[in-house]
């Protein structure tokens, strides 16, 4: 009879990665940790407290059981033992937990990736410049795990690459989803691409203008989101004494809207006038081409 203590291997899924039988009838679990599947084979016990154990995935449905089977057949062993390498270093580096969707999102996009590389087909991010600024930590990690990726690979990883990995960190460490991480950047350089527009002006991208105009209407999409807008005293009397800001903010409000589906309130409009008073004191729309 087996010790209630370990867990039976039903599968060795790559060296870091191995399925096991759960501690109730028909359940099973996911286990990774470095070297957990290194010269075992299905049917060896693994005590429930080894140390190499760094995260649990309870398959809880026949659903998620076969998305995860799914995933295990069309990923290279070596795609997965990089990718859990890569999660524990994403893991450790921010001190938190992190999404479980990581465990199979990035090997999936890893995978990808290395086809395209392979492939020599163009790899393109549009939102590269927003990434390097907005989640400049995440992009930092993601650079370490091109590194990884490189060396296991053999191939060399592109920036923009390094940008696309650093937003599969950010969705991993902040809980987000992908898809609502594309939508906010993209959100960004619409409105950005609004404001210079209207006032025929170009904000270069690696300008200290940029950061901090990016760096706003990324708090200013949280903020909405999460219903904290601080109030503003001064919104009334910006309203009067910048009415051209007033009526652009206006603009960028009535994007933000409609965009999140949100109200935008008059405190946040007038964060948004302060910011853009400060910005064209940098930029004379009559100088500009």
């Amino acid at each position: 009879m087996n010790d209630s203590s370990a867990y039976t291997i039903q599968r060795v899924i790559s060296n870091n990665v191995v399925q096991v039988q759960g501690d109730q009838p028909g359940t099973e679990i996911i286990l990774t940790g470095k070297g957990l599947g290194f010269g075992v084979k299905a049917g060896a016990e693994l005590a429930s407290d080894d140390p190499r154990i760094e995260k649990k995935y309870m398959l809880d449905d026949q659903q998620e059981t076969d998305r995860y089977q799914s995933m295990f057949d069309q990923i290279d062993r070596e795609v997965l033992d990089v990718s859990q390498d890569i999660i524990s270093m994403i893991s450790k580096e921010f001190d938190t937990d992190l999404n479980d969707q990581v465990f199979f999102a990035l090997p999936s996009h890893i995978q990808f990736a290395l086809h395209r590389l392979k492939s020599e087909m163009e790899i393109v991010n549009p939102f590269i410049f927003e990434i390097q600024t907005l989640h400049h930590k995440e992009y930092e990690i993601a650079q370490k795990a091109a590194d990884m990726i490189a060396q296991a690979f053999s191939i060399d990883v592109p920036e923009p690459e390094v940008g696309f990995l650093a937003m599969h960190i950010q969705s991993a460490v902040c809980h987000v989803s992908l898809g609502n991480i594309v939508k906010d950047t993209h959100l960004i350089q619409e409105l950005v691409s609004a404001i210079e527009e209207a006032k025929d002006i170009h904000i270069p991208r690696d300008s200290i203008d940029y950061v901090r105009l990016i760096t706003h209407l990324r708090f200013a999409i949280e903020r909405l989101k999460t219903g904290k807008v601080s109030k503003n005293p001064f919104v009334n009397q910006l309203k009067e004494s910048l009415p051209e800001e007033y009526v652009l903010a206006k603009k960028v409000s009535a994007i933000l809207g409609e965009r999140l589906e949100l109200p935008v309130p008059e405190d946040e409009i007038g964060y948004i006038v302060m910011h853009l008073y400060r910005l064209f004191q940098q930029y004379d729309p009559k100088s500009q081409s």
